[in-house]
């Protein structure tokens, strides 16, 4: 983070070695129907993930990781993914969104700039609480 927060790279020399080269987590947040924020799940998510992980499978990407999260506080903007150890976020709404970012991001090492999520996209702040 740029304020001085913990950064994702933020590794030392005798931590152990990484047990995942990539960790993907997509968001899978229920919320109820016709919640303010929304809920990535409402959104497809879980088709998307499960479309992910078989997708990383068939391409033979060893040492990636995907897996379904909860409440990643972007569901607005989502479906949400983010991608560890970089904490790249995206938003995925279709197949095609998740083969380019399984090609351009875990594959190449590049990024999906049509689809990333960035400072710019951030939840609207929580309503005060009533009294």
């Amino acid at each position: 983070m740029a304020d001085g927060g913990v950064e994702a790279a933020r590794r030392r020399e005798d931590d152990p070695p990484l047990f995942y080269e990539a960790h993907v987590f997509v968001c899978c947040n229920r919320r109820p129907d016709g919640h303010r924020r929304g809920s990535c799940a409402a959104k497809g998510s879980e088709g998307l993930r499960d479309y992910m992980k078989a997708r990383a499978k068939e391409l033979g990407l060893r040492g990636v990781r995907v897996n379904m999260a909860g409440c990643l506080d972007r569901c607005e903007f989502g479906p949400s993914v983010v991608i560890y150890p970089e904490g790249v976020w995206y938003r995925i709404e279709t197949k095609s969104d998740v083969d380019a970012i399984l090609a351009e991001h875990l594959v190449a090492g590049g990024r999906v700039r049509r689809l990333m999520l960035t400072e710019r996209d951030v939840p609207p702040p929580k309503e005060a609480a009533a009294g």
